[in-house]
Order: structure tokens, then sequence, then C-alpha cells
């Protein structure tokens, strides 16, 4: 059956394994016995996006965190790190995010904060795992006067807001700018155009009228083209994209060029290196950001710490090590100083400061990275077998990185998500990236049949 958690928690199609409700209600059994210690009344922070099956799950998971002796705070859709932020708020024990984050509505997943606001290390998952799946399982029920109560939290999108707002530097405004902000129909659809509205900017939305079903289709940071479009109709000074749970960013220059999660995070670094705010001089990424990345900190005697991949395991390092900010390429974005996970509204605030601060579009801004040419191709497969004992794969991955040298590299990965081989290529010659991606996807797929 593999590994219950995913790189971001436990995700699949809805009423297919592991996304059922049955397996949903013993996940909330649990974690309520793995986080319940002592006598003392002990607090969960439920949240979801906007997906219709949300319904289904949240009333799985707080029938089992009741049962086991938990009790639950609904604060319905709101983004991924308004969860993280509530459950450090609240005093809560335990964080709680009903979402598949990019994926489309037939999907959803389940995601868990512990007391601090930090994703669960692989070890803690592993354990609840081990309890949701096994039949032997003995569970530690509480007595009948100690299960669980249930409640709604009217005011947790204010909380959130007024949170985020304190993280954009006091006395500064986004007076004067104009900015497209597409919610993709998500969990920040509500709150999001608040944020920038009050503090004084003029915002065009887009997917902010979820149905349940429209989560994702054809809007967010999976489709910056058309923020770009509406960018360049209405003469915006940026364009913002969130994804479902709002907990990434992809940002629209002002003439619809777009910038993904390095770029945004190139100029994060330069800022705070000038400030002398980036500890260590480090960024902390995974192995998919770009090398002109890497060689962007180098040039200014920073670094670029990489780590695998999921914004979970950038966060375990820029913890271990102090470090302050970190992200992904694709948009998450880590400011550790204001929050303890990937939040796209919060990493929007932050390069609007810069915007502001230096008076420039972001154009200009941004045009201190240029991407070296990458490439990556998704492959559907039947199973995930380790590419280094496919002698086929082998031979193609060391003839391709005897082709690059030291100007490109080679990836090679699966999905945690979904089943799917992930092959990417980066070199300065889109020609040889092009050539020496196919070779690649044709050996794995021969090496997979």
């Amino acid at each position: 059956m593999g590994r219950l958690f995913g790189t971001d928690g436990i995700r699949g199609r809805v009423n297919s394994h592991p996304m059922q409700p049955e397996l949903v209600l013993r996940l909330g059994l649990a974690a309520g016995q793995y986080f319940r210690n002592g006598n003392k009344r002990h607090r969960v922070v439920i949240g979801k996006d906007t997906r219709l099956s949300g319904y289904v799950f949240e009333s799985a998971l707080t029938s089992g965190f009741c049962a086991a002796g938990m009790d639950v705070f609904l604060v319905g859709p709101l983004p991924t790190p308004a969860i993280s932020f509530l459950t450090r708020n609240m005093r809560a024990d335990l964080g709680v995010v009903i979402s598949a984050s990019h994926n489309p509505y037939m999907d959803n997943g389940i995601k868990f904060f512990d007391k601090d606001g930090f994703k669960l290390a692989d070890s803690v998952e592993d354990e609840i795992a081990a309890m949701v799946t096994s039949p032997d399982f003995v569970w530690k029920s509480p007595d009948h006067d100690q299960v669980g109560r249930a409640r709604k939290i009217q005011d947790s999108p204010g909380r959130y807001i007024v949170e985020l707002k304190h993280s954009f530097p006091a006395g500064m405004t986004l007076d004067g700018l104009t900015i497209v902000l597409d919610c993709a129909h998500g969990a920040a659809y509500r709150v999001a155009p608040l944020i920038f509205e009050e503090l004084g900017a003029r915002v065009i939305t887009l997917g902010i009228e979820p149905d349940g079903l429209n989560i994702n289709k054809g809007c967010g940071s999976l489709h910056p083209e058309v923020l770009a479009a509406k960018v360049r109709e209405h003469r915006a000074d940026i364009g913002l994209a969130l994804d479902g749970d709002a907990d990434r960013l992809i940002v629209v220059d002002e003439y619809g060029a777009i910038l993904d999660g390095d770029q945004i995070m190139a100029v994060c670094a330069d800022e705070m290196m000038a400030q002398g705010a980036l500890a260590g001089n480090t960024l902390v990424s995974t192995v998919m950001s770009n090398m002109a990345l890497e060689v962007f900190m180098q040039e200014r005697g920073g670094r670029l710490l990489r780590t695998k991949v999921g914004d979970r395991y950038v966060v375990e390092e820029m913890r271990k090590g102090g470090y302050v900010l970190g992200g992904e390429q694709s948009g998450h974005l880590v400011f550790m100083k204001h929050s303890t996970t990937g939040d796209g509204t919060l990493a929007a605030l932050q390069l609007l400061s810069i915007m502001v601060g230096r008076q420039k579009p972001i154009s200009e801004i941004a045009g201190l990275l240029t991407p070296y040419p990458q490439k990556l191709v998704n492959l559907k497969v039947k199973k995930k077998v380790p590419f280094d004992t496919v002698p086929i794969i082998k031979d193609a991955v060391r003839h391709a990185e005897d082709r690059l040298g030291r100007t490109g590299r080679v990836l090679l990965r699966y999905s945690g998500t979904e089943t799917l081989a992930r092959i990417m290529v980066e070199a300065q010659d889109q020609a040889l990236v092009d050539e020496l991606c196919a070779s690649l996807t044709e050996a794995v797929e021969a090496g997979l049949a």
C-alpha cells in the first residue's frame, strides 16, 4: 500500500484510498490519541479550502477528534498558512488543513501542523499512520464524559488579516498601485483581496467565486497566463496568483511576464542581504530550483542550500540552521520572521514592500535573475522503482551528465503525491536541454515499461 503520508500530507482522489471517510475518521482518532496528553482539555483547529468534498472530511475528522477527547475549532475555508497561524494563536495542540493544494476538485488531502505551527516530522506521521492502518491497534478511548466538543470560530478570517498586515512595514501603504489578484476560486477568496485593499491598493480580482468544483480550474498559480492577460488589459502594476490553498505565489510583471518562485526568492534574498537581514547570507531551496539562482547567490557572496522537494523539508533545514528565507520554484516561499510555513499572500506583501521601498516597477526589480532553460516532463508510471536500479535509465543519466558537465543538471525523481516520474534537465543551451530531456524520457519509459 506504501507510505500513507506523502511530501505534503495525505492526498488522493475522493472516495478512493486514502481519501475515504472511514480512513479519515480513523485518522482523526489516531491523531487525537497521539496528541492528547493528560487530563486537560485538548484542542484542534480544522480548516479547509473550497472543494465540495471538504464537508465530508471535515465531518469525519471532527467525529474522530471528538471521540478521541479533543475539542474541535472549525474555521471554514481559509488558507493553509492561516491554519498554521491560528493553531499558534489559539494555543491549540494541533492544526489540520483539508486541501489538495493545486490539484483539481476531485482530489483532496489532509495535512497537520503541530502546536508551534510547523508541519509534522516524517517520524510522527509514520507513527500516526501505523495507528490508522493497523487492524489490531488498541484505542485508548476517553471516558464518556471526556469526549470533545466542536464549534465554529467566526472571527478567524479577521485574525489572519490583521496578522498579515502586521508583516508589512509600518507607515508604508500600497496607495496608487493597481494589483490583479487571482485567488484560484480557493481558500483565499475572501481574505486576500481585503488585505491588499486595506493597505491601499486598487485590487482587480479573479477566481473569487468558488462553487466547490472550480478550484484551480483554468485559474490561479497553475494558469498564470490568464492573470497575465488581465494585467495587460488593465495596465496594472503587478499580478499575483495564488493556488487552491494559498500557500504558493506566482507573480506577473506589468508587461505580463511570468515570474516563478526562484525569481521572487532572488529579489527578496538580494534585499535582505543588502539590509544585513539574511541569516548566514543563506537561501534555502530544493533540488528543483534553477542553477541560475545558485550562481546568483554565489556572485553576491551568499549561498543556496538545497533540500529534497517539499516545503516542509525547506522549513526543517531553515530551523536547523537558523535561516530566515527559503522556498521552492513552484512558489512556496517561507519568511521565518513572519510565518512557519509557505504563505502566498505574505510573500506577495514582502515583494510589494520592496517595490514600494525602491520605487521601481517589478519588471526592473525581477530582472536580477534570468533562469537557465529548464524542461520538466511528468511521466505516468505504474510503480516507483529506484532509478539507479534500472540499467537503461542509469546509462541515459550518465550520458546526459557527461554532455552537460558543470553547465547544467539532470534530476529524476518521483512525485510524492502522484504516481508520476519527474524528469528535469536544465542548461544554458535550450537545444541541448530539449535533446537530453527527450532521450531521458525515452529511457525512463522503456525502463519502467
